[in-house]
């Protein structure tokens, strides 16, 4: 039964220095106000998930949160290079920070085998690449059926998984609607699953195409308007192409980027 929460009591109960935790949202519903408030509580050697690590990882790594990124692609979106992972992959700053990557397809593919109970997933995937060869999660596999060779991923359960929606009920149930990505794959496969939401409502209206999270599969519930800035929340907010522009060069330079971590995020303490 999901308890509805303020963020920092949810994320002190559910997020612990060293743990696996998963921030899914794609494109939209990417939950940085969560993402920040672990920067605040100062979570350490946390291994991040995520198929699509943009500006959220970009500050959790800078802020020196992560001792691990498990991904299938990064970047700023639309700009270019995730500059705080960059400089942690190629210079240790502010530490070293360890790398596994897989494809979309893969990505997808172990949340949904951590989700089902099983230790792993085949697909017909990474053939041509180097991925198999450097990465202990994924390894090639023959089917028994008609031997044709194929590629087995390991199964994904992490710790925590966050997520951002646009509504909950008062017994935690959540619904998401637009772009989704593998939120509930995700917050399925894991441990323990805090959800942020634009609001609380009395009942979850019928929305066309909307994901509808039951209150069993996830246990923290909390009310955080605008959760997902600068990123957005469909029929709620709207993206802050601004922001991502701007970020870039936040983003390039120690300095500015601890400078803004200060202002935006620790009010200089």
């Amino acid at each position: 039964m999901a308890v509805l929460a303020a963020l920092p009591e949810a994320l002190a109960s559910a997020v612990h220095d060293g743990d696996s935790v998963a921030m899914e949202g794609f494109t939209h519903l990417i939950p940085h106000a969560a993402a920040h408030e672990l920067i605040r509580q100062g979570r350490k050697d946390l291994t991040l998930i995520r198929m699509t690590p943009d500006v959220i990882y970009d500050q959790l790594i800078g802020a020196g949160c992560a001792a691990k990124l498990v991904f299938s692609w990064g970047g700023n979106p639309g700009v270019g290079s995730l500059h705080r992972l960059r400089d942690a992959v190629e210079h240790g700053w502010p530490r070293d920070l360890s790398i596994e990557e897989h494809s979309h397809a893969g990505m997808v593919n172990r949340y949904v085998a951590g989700a089902s109970g099983l230790p792993f997933a085949v697909l017909r995937g990474y053939a041509g690449t180097d991925l198999v060869d450097v990465t202990d999660s994924i390894a090639p596999i023959t089917c028994p059926f008609t031997g044709e060779r194929l590629t087995a991923v390991s199964a994904l359960n992490p710790d925590v998984a966050v997520i951002h929606a646009q509504r909950a009920d008062r017994d935690g149930n959540v619904q998401l609607w637009g772009i989704v990505g593998a939120q509930k794959e995700a917050v399925l496969a894991a441990d323990r699953a805090v959800a942020t939401v634009e609001e609380v409502v009395d009942e979850l209206a019928p929305v066309p195409g909307a994901i509808l999270l039951p209150h069993w599969a996830v246990d923290w519930v909390c009310e955080v308007p605008g959760g997902a800035f600068p990123s957005y929340a469909a029929g709620y907010t709207e993206r802050d192409n601004d922001f991502y522009m701007a970020w870039d060069a936040v983003s390039r330079d120690r300095e500015a980027f601890l400078a803004w971590i200060g202002a935006n995020l620790l009010g200089d303490r």
